[in-house]
C-alpha cells in the first residue's frame, strides 16, 4: 500500500493544457491525468503531446502523478503508456480491469519498456465482470512484480453498466471493493461526485466513503480538494485518542500486556496497532505539507 496519503485524487483531462498548468498550485494528494474517457477519440495523440509538454519538466512534485491510459489492447494504449513513462508517472491507471490478466499484461509491458520498478498500477473497477472477479484481481496485491497497489471505483460506469440509478444503492458493491482491496493490501479510492457545485452533498459523500473504509475520493474539480483532504484525514479527536492509547501501552506496567484498562474501557493491542496507523497517517500528511 502506498505510504503517500491518497485523500484526494483529482482527474484532469490530458488535453487541457490550461488545467495541467495549474496543478502546481493545488494541494491534492494525487493527480490523475486522463487520456481515456476525458479525451475524444480523434484527440488522443494530441492529448499525449499536451501532457508531455505540460508535465515533462514538473520535478520535485508533492502530489503523486498517475496517468489513466486507454486499454492496453486498444490502438492508443501502448502509446499512452510510453507517454506516461516520459512524464515519470508514479502510477498507471488502467481502465475497465475485469480479470487479473489485464494487470499482468500491463506489468509485463512496463517491464518490456524497462520502466522504473517503483511504478505502480491502479485498477479501475467499473464493470459487473470486475466485481465478479474482485478477489482474484486483489490477490495480485500480494505479488510485488504485478505492481498492483490501488483499486479505483468507477461508479459512473458501474451505474451505466448495471442500470442502477443511485450511488446509495451500490453500497454492497462498494463495500466489496473496499473489502477485497484491504485483503490484497491495496489502497482504495471512491468514485467521483458529479455535481461539483454541490459542496454540502460532496462533503456528505466523503464522510460516507470514509466510514465505508475508502482511503480517499476521486475528484473532478479543484474546489473538492480541500474538503476531501479534511474529511479523510484524522481529526484532532482521532489523534488525541491515538496518542492516549500509545502512551498507555508504553507504561512499564503495560508493556507486556495484551489488554489494558483505560478508565473502564478495555483496550487491546489491536487498538494500539490502529492508533499507530493513525499517527503514521497524520505524520505522512504533515510531511507532505
Amino acid at each position: 500500500m502506498l505510504k503517500h496519503p491518497l485523500r484526494s485524487a483529482l482527474y484532469v483531462p490530458g488535453s487541457n493544457e490550461r488545467a495541467l498548468g495549474k496543478l502546481r498550485a493545488l494541494a491534492m494528494d494525487a493527480v490523475i491525468v486522463d487520456l481515456e474517457d476525458a479525451v475524444h477519440p480523434d484527440a488522443k495523440s494530441e492529448a499525449r503531446q499536451t501532457m508531455v509538454r505540460s508535465l515533462a519538466s514538473w520535478m520535485a512534485r508533492k502530489p503523486l502523478l498517475a496517468v489513466r491510459i486507454n486499454p492496453l489492447d486498444s490502438e492508443h494504449g501502448l502509446q499512452d503508456l510510453k507517454a506516461a513513462l516520459d512524464v515519470k508517472a508514479d502510477a498507471i491507471v488502467l481502465p475497465k480491469v475485469e480479470t487479473p490478466s489485464a494487470i499482468l499484461a500491463l506489468s509485463d509491458a512496463l517491464s518490456e519498456l524497462d520502466a522504473d520498478p517503483a511504478i505502480r498500477i491502479w485498477a479501475m473497477i467499473e464493470t459487473p465482470r470486475a466485481l465478479f472477479n474482485l478477489a482474484q484481481i486483489a490477490e495480485l496485491g500480494h505479488h510485488h512484480t504485478a505492481r498492483l497497489n490501488c483499486f479505483v471505483a468507477g461508479t459512473n460506469d458501474l451505474m451505466k453498466e448495471t442500470g442502477v440509478r443511485d450511488v446509495a444503492e451500490m453500497q454492497p458493491w462498494l463495500m466489496q471493493i473496499v473489502l477485497t482491496a484491504k485483503a490484497g493490501g491495496l489502497s482504495v479510492l471512491d468514485g467521483v461526485h458529479n455535481d461539483f457545485g454541490d459542496g454540502v452533498g460532496f462533503e456528505a459523500a466523503c464522510a460516507v466513503a470514509r466510514n465505508r473504509g475508502f482511503d480517499g475520493k476521486t475528484l473532478i474539480h479543484p474546489s473538492q480538494i480541500e474538503p476531501a483532504n479534511h474529511i479523510f484525514a484524522p481529526d484532532e479527536n482521532d489523534i488525541a485518542a491515538a496518542k492516549t492509547i500509545i502512551a498507555a501501552f508504553a507504561l512499564p506496567e503495560n508493556r507486556e500486556k495484551n489488554v489494558v484498562n483505560m478508565e473502564g474501557r478495555m483496550v487491546e493491542r489491536l487498538h494500539l496497532a490502529k492508533a499507530e496507523k493513525t499517527m503514521a497517517f497524520a505524520n505522512s500528511i504533515r510531511e507532505k505539507n
